[in-house]
């Protein structure tokens, strides 16, 4: 559920329309038809309390398809065990948390104007000697509202069976014995359906300003309403900022930026930051850099 790549986190999370690298295989596999070139994008967050994500994805036309393949990574570091009787000194020994997700997606631009797209992959959680693994797809639709410079696009990410951890761990009771917990309840995916919109409020010349509205609604939390807005120039610089409603801790704007630097031939190198402020969480910073080949 958290942005990977820093131009969409900088625009509020509202890149269901507007994806226009790689990165749409998160946001919506539908975007990647619209591409005409090789795209690779890789990015990496730094979250909080010294959690890290990372994301790899590329796409590739295929015939009248688009073919592409993604892989996304969260990582705790060690972290101390901490038992109700260690104290928070905890008991010498150490665990991580590696979260998994990989997939392949097809996508098709049937006209100008209307593409879909659908992705089969795996997450994978892993904690101590627990571990799960779900099989989930991703479906989207993008719309190009004719020449009006208006695009809508409709994605539903995380869509899968209930998964169920195995595995065993050891509990320490009361009276000094260990308890093995083997026996653990279903989890239900957290699906994600997201609604947007983009218009293209100016593109003439070296100047271009887009802006984007996107309802985003996850099973397991709020409703949110994300806007978010984008200046290009020169086709060289972007400046994007953007805003979540409906987020408690999310009281400041996104913000980020994208350079475009020289490639070799026809190759176009995008290098991008992002930047989020939680209350109480604090900073996140995002680095991501696209490839056109």
């Amino acid at each position: 559920e958290v942005p990977v790549d820093p131009r969409g986190a900088a625009l509020g999370g509202t890149a269901v329309t507007t994806a226009p690298d790689a990165s749409a295989l998160f946001w919506n596999p539908a975007l990647a038809a619209r591409g005409t070139r090789t795209q690779a994008t890789a990015a990496h967050l730094s979250y909080f309390a010294d959690v890290a994500m990372n994301y790899a994805a590329v796409t590739q036309n295929v015939g009248g398809f688009t073919v592409g393949a993604h892989v996304q990574t969260l990582d705790s570091g060690e972290m101390n065990v901490t038992t109700e009787f260690s104290g928070p000194a905890g008991t010498g020994q150490t665990f991580s948390y590696l979260g998994v997700g990989g997939g392949v997606t097809v996508s098709q631009a049937l006209t100008d104007l209307f593409a879909y797209g659908v992705t089969a992959k795996l997450a994978r959680e892993a904690s101590a000697d627990i571990a799960m693994t779900v099989p989930l797809l991703d479906l989207g639709v993008h719309y190009r509202v004719g020449t009006t410079g208006a695009n809508i696009g409709v994605a539903i990410r995380n869509f899968g069976l209930n998964g169920e951890a195995s595995g065993e761990i050891e509990r320490p009771t009361v009276d000094g014995g260990i308890v093995i917990e083997d026996d653990f309840e279903a989890l239900v995916p957290p699906p994600t359906f997201l609604l947007g919109v983009s218009y293209d409020v100016v593109r003439a010349g070296a100047h271009g300003l887009t802006v984007a509205g996107q309802l985003t609604n996850p099973n397991d939390n709020a409703e949110q309403l994300n806007v978010g807005a984008e200046y290009v120039w020169n086709d060289l610089l972007s400046l994007r900022a953007g805003y979540r409603f409906g987020v408690e801790e999310a009281t400041t704007p996104t913000l980020g930026f994208g350079v475009v630097v020289p490639g070799l031939g026809n190759q176009t190198i995008r290098a991008d930051y992002g930047f989020d402020r939680f209350d109480r969480l604090g900073t996140t910073h995002r680095v991501g850099v696209s490839v056109q080949l």
